[in-house]
């Protein structure tokens, strides 16, 4: 199994978590977009990474990648047992994706004019701050347990400081800052950072 990944993606990053929580043996290759082998690149019809190749397999669609780990190596589960709960994990997933990740894209590229890459910053830090209180209630995101959601979700937190966002310290963020600290000790997580990643030097 050969994982082709972006040195700082939080597309790759949220599949080395899986990896690495789960303790897969798996080949990490650093590579980007242009550097890439094209007999590579041409297992995704859209031609970027990351891209997860399993002997005759090739995955492109982090989404389908995450399942698909959790599924062939399922301890630890990744995804709750019950389809209810299941579903809402799979929602959530979807929310981060369409609504979250966007946004970092395009605070990340850094090629809009700079009033409104502050309104963006404003945007996601509201976002982001909305789902604070739900962390007094769960231990992890809207679960007791660590799931896929939050192998989705920390990968944003992460790179919060490098677009420019930082979480004010205050009654409101405290359950997700002390989420984001309990998220960012784990093991899993600092094994799945790549040296460029480590650099980002989070809070």
């Amino acid at each position: 199994m050969i994982l082709y990944s972006e040195k700082d993606d939080h597309y790759s990053h949220r599949v080395r978590i899986v990896l690495a929580e789960k303790d897969i043996a798996c080949e990490i290759r650093e590579t980007s977009n242009e550097e890439a082998p094209d007999e590579v690149l041409a297992l995704n019809p859209y031609h970027c990474l990351p891209i997860l190749s399993d002997r005759d397999l090739g995955l492109y669609d982090t989404g389908v990648m995450l399942e698909y780990l959790d599924e062939r190596f399922p301890h630890p589960p990744l995804l709750p047992v019950y389809p209810v709960s299941r579903a809402n994990s799979r929602t959530l997933m979807l929310r981060i994706e369409r609504e979250w990740c966007p946004i970092l894209d395009t605070l990340i590229a850094s090629e809009l004019p700079e009033k409104e890459l502050i309104k963006l910053r404003e945007e996601l830090l509201h976002e982001i701050s909305s789902i604070a209180p739900t962390f007094k209630e769960f231990k992890y995101f809207m679960s007791d347990e660590f799931t896929l959601v939050d192998c989705c979700f920390v990968p944003i937190l992460w790179r919060l400081p490098s677009v420019g966002i930082r979480l004010p310290l205050n009654r409101h963020l405290k359950p997700l800052l002390d989420y984001q600290k309990s998220i960012f000790e784990r093991p899993g997580f600092l094994d799945s950072l790549s040296s460029l990643e480590r650099d980002l030097k989070s809070d």
